[in-house]
């Protein structure tokens, strides 16, 4: 046969594997996964909002549950509490992430600190709000410290430090949760703008490190983390778990009302309660569009700053300020899973006792019938979401490599969306489509919607490295007669090993942390750690408490050592056996 004859067949057979492939399919599956049920909940929470509501008999429009919503008692404190904490939170979380990479541009050894604080990401957040409850209270590990010797109290002080009027309690526990992700956002994005290059072309010209950073990396990199800033607001303006356990009860933010009033047996409160998230869903909208104008005046008020070519000023201290919040914040969190720790095997912990006089495990035996169930349901919950999560990643992912494409922005826009939109916005809408399916209080129905949320995390964690795979390694395979599919699993799959394990317990850790999904999807029938944590912090025995919400804690976190370390054996073992 002649050359051109095999030419044309090859590409013949080439065009007919690349029409038959299976993998075409990926990213619509993906986005239809999570786009279209987001969009029918949107719809389903709208609709009654505006007073269509067929279990009530009402069919038509009307402004009856926004009238009914401005008119609680308190409203006005509770919309004012969940902008003033979601805006204060999500700034001082980027200051101290700024303030740590710029510290960690010019110090050997904070830059170590980002492998500690890459942890601390699994820590899941209501697990942060309980165990920093159980440091600053009154009668918390802080006080106990330092009393009676310094502060004189021979009883707890009659201080409401958590859950105080001013929502400083709640804020900072989103802050300090939310600074480790930032932080490796921004050390991310530091990577990528070659800051070391700029940064000795700014010291050359006679900046102090922390100003140069500021005038010359800053600009390059927020660009970057734009996103993740969003999502942070987002969470900030409309979690619930935080919430619960921090802020301020009368009247709570927004969407804590919004959730009692989902949660209540009397049905005609369900409008209000859909007005409610409809108005959080507005407010997220107009939080990100307020904090888009405040960058632009920023970007403006940074360029003046830069062309007068000061070389000292306020950028220095603030930064080093914000370094220090972003360690303070490190170890407040491990402060906080310690604490709870120490709760969970204490027998008798009386105040001003620093430390327990006694420790046992008569907590975890008395917890143990519950805590298996609760544990087995959340790791399988867990690992079916991250499991099918990774592999709708991979499909995608070995979809662009075969096509060669290259995804825009609008494709990152799409994989955020279910991070920028508030849970509470769409999750009652997607409740009503799962009791319409008879799927309401399943597993399936559960996994499905921690799918929602565990799925951009995993493919954001897995997209940088598969797309930096050298694909001369696929060409290789291919010279010597291996098939896409060959090549995909033997030899790129063990060449990602580590990103696919670090992926799995990123999305693992997430879907641990979920409260809303699970309340909604599972109906209150569907228990997890971090459901039953959440319902014993408004009052149980601290040492229950302490069990329940420490292991919620070290669930993740040993997912996320078993990724350390799962990798390296495997590597090993092929390594003998080779």
């Amino acid at each position: 046969m002649s050359l051109p004859a095999r030419e044309g067949r090859r590409r013949a057979a080439t065009n007919t594997t690349f029409r038959a492939d299976p993998l075409r399919a990926a990213p619509a599956l993906t986005l239809a996964l999570f786009l279209l049920p987001i969009g029918a909940g949107l719809l389903g929470t709208l609709a009654p909002a505006f007073g269509i509501f067929p279990a009530l008999g009402e069919t038509q429009l009307s402004l009856d549950p926004w009238r009914d919503l401005v008119a609680q008692p308190g409203f006005a404190t509770s919309l004012r509490l969940t902008l003033t904490s979601g805006f204060l939170s999500t700034a001082l979380a980027l200051l101290f992430a700024c303030g740590f990479a710029a510290l960690a541009s010019t110090r050997a050894g904070t830059a170590r600190l980002e492998r500690a604080l890459a942890p601390l990401l699994a820590t899941p957040h209501v697990a942060v709000a309980i165990g920093l409850a159980f440091l600053i209270a009154s009668s918390g590990f802080l006080a106990r410290v330092v009393s009676p010797w310094l502060t004189g109290w021979e009883r707890p002080p009659a201080l409401a430090i958590v859950r105080d009027p001013w929502g400083l309690s709640y804020v900072a526990g989103l802050a300090i949760k939310e600074t480790a992700y930032l932080v490796l956002m921004v050390l991310a994005a530091q990577g990528q703008v070659r800051a070391a290059q700029a940064l000795a072309a700014a010291r050359a010209l006679g900046y102090p490190p922390l100003v140069a950073w500021a005038k010359v990396v800053l600009p390059a990199i927020y660009r970057q983390v734009r996103l993740p800033v969003y999502a942070v607001l987002a969470f900030s303006l409309s979690n619930v778990e935080v919430a619960v356990v921090l802020a301020p009860g009368t009247p709570p933010p927004l969407s804590v009302l919004a959730i009692r009033w989902f949660s209540s047996w009397d049905l005609s409160l369900y409008p209000t309660a859909a007005a409610a998230a409809t108005l959080q869903l507005l407010v997220v909208v107009a939080g990100i569009g307020a904090w888009r104008l405040a960058e632009i005046a920023g970007k403006r008020l940074h360029r003046a700053w830069c062309a007068r070519g000061a070389r000292h000023g306020l950028a220095g201290p603030i930064l080093g300020i914000g370094g220090a919040g972003a360690v303070l914040s490190g170890v407040l969190v491990l402060g906080a899973i310690a604490v709870m720790a120490l709760w969970s095997v204490a027998e008798g912990w009386r105040y001003p006792d620093a430390l327990p006089p006694t420790l046992s495990l008569r907590n975890w035996a008395r917890a143990a019938p519950t805590l298996v169930d609760l544990v087995g349901t959340t790791a399988l919950v867990a690992a079916c979401a991250t499991a099918i999560a990774l592999a709708l990643a991979l499909a995608c992912l070995e979809n662009e490599a075969r096509r060669d494409l290259k995804p825009g922005a609008g494709a990152l826009w799409l994989l955020y969306v279910p991070l920028l939109v508030p849970q509470i916005a769409f999750l009652f809408g997607a409740q009503v489509a799962l009791v319409r399916l008879d799927l309401d209080a399943t597993l399936l129905a559960v996994v499905w919607a921690h799918l929602l949320f565990v799925l951009p995390y995993v493919f954001l964690s897995l997209a940088d490295p598969f797309r930096a795979l050298d694909p001369r390694y696929a060409r290789i395979a291919a010279g010597l007669g291996a098939g896409p599919w060959r090549t995909f699993l033997a030899v790129k799959l063990p060449m990602l090993a580590r990103p696919i394990a670090t992926a799995f317990a990123v999305g693992f850790s997430v879907s641990v942390a979920l409260y809303l999904p699970t309340l909604f999807a599972g109906a209150g029938r569907i228990m997890t750690l971090t459901t039953e944590a959440v319902t014993l912090s408004s009052g149980a025995d601290r040492r229950v408490v302490g069990v329940t919400a420490f292991a919620q804690a070290a669930l993740p976190l040993l997912v996320y050592a078993a990724a350390l370390a799962v990798p390296g054996l495997l590597a090993a073992r092929r390594r003998v056996a080779a």
